[in-house]
């Protein structure tokens, strides 16, 4: 039986989700894991319902689609600043917590410490005067650090110092390689 991961991360929110989607599970397949997207696919009934029961109804779904994988595969990709998204992380922190393995990749090149500056330079910042420990590191040292921990191997990154479109696929199916190497 195939090992089951969890396909965390903002790609949810792309304007073709459920065909991006299908693309990573395809990936998935080839690599002898059984992919699975957090897609809220009944959009319809989702919109019938007040908002406060939608929101819950969509974390009871993906949080019972986390029980039932044995691993994340998250997309750490910067999404709207300089970090990854905060949603994917909580699912990154959930694994981590139940001992699961966990795997990462981010379509940037550039590192936490250069973004974080950009981010500053373009934003003002609410905290003048904070810094930023690099480490030369791809995210805050907590996010690589989990991935590390619970996966025995780094965040993919692109290594030619190249960002790829954020919905591209190329990081992904090195991670999808790397967590397929290490569940055996």
């Amino acid at each position: 039986m195939p090992k089951r991961a969890y396909l965390a991360g903002p790609d949810v929110f792309l304007p073709e989700a459920a065909a991006h989607a299908a693309r990573k599970v395809a990936i998935c397949a080839r690599h002898g894991i059984e992919g699975r997207p957090p897609l809220n696919e009944d959009i319809a009934s989702l919109a019938a319902l007040p908002e406060a029961e939608a929101w819950r109804s969509i974390f009871a779904k993906d949080l019972a689609m986390m029980e039932d994988c044995d691993l994340v595969i998250a997309n750490l990709t910067p999404f709207r600043g300089a970090s990854a998204d905060a949603g994917t992380l909580v699912e990154l922190g959930w694994f981590l917590g139940r001992g699961r393995s966990a795997f990462g990749y981010s379509n940037c090149a550039l590192p936490f410490a250069e973004r974080s500056a950009r981010q500053v330079a373009a934003v003002p910042d609410p905290m003048p005067g904070l810094t930023v420990g690099g480490f030369g590191l791809p995210d805050n040292l907590m996010i690589p650090g989990a991935v590390l921990w619970a996966g025995g191997a780094a965040m993919v990154v692109p290594e030619d110092g190249r960002d790829r479109a954020f919905d591209s696929l190329e990081m992904f199916e090195r991670c999808v390689a790397v967590a397929a190497g290490r569940m055996g």
